[in-house]
């Protein structure tokens, strides 16, 4: 399946657009990692976990949206978005949720 971020498959043409395609994952983040990622954030270093779970949501994203291309009979998924959130909650925990969109395509 092929994804691209534009809206044009250089050298293809499109034969039909199936529609909306989206992906959504939510994971809960540590309270280790949160006050770990806070002192490495103060004393100027990267932080690993968060970089990890950053990948795991977006790859997890990408997948249910390509699933759901595949499901309406697309080779390609076009213009391609990602959106990254961090939800609060009132218990002091907090969640990042990464959404997928884009338009489901057959090229040719």
């Amino acid at each position: 399946m092929l994804i691209s971020t534009t809206s044009v498959l250089q050298g293809k043409e499109v034969s039909q657009y199936l529609g909306l395609v989206s992906g959504e994952a939510i994971l809960g983040a540590n309270i280790f990692k949160d006050f770990f990622a806070g002192i490495r954030d103060i004393v100027g270093g990267r932080s690993a976990s968060y970089e990890a779970e950053l990948r795991k949501a977006k790859d997890l994203a990408v997948q249910e949206m390509t699933d759901q291309a595949k499901q309406l009979g697309a080779n390609a998924v076009i213009g391609v978005d990602l959106d990254y959130e961090t939800i609060s909650s009132s218990h002091g925990g907090g969640m990042l949720m990464v959404t997928a969109s884009g338009t489901a395509v057959v090229y040719q």
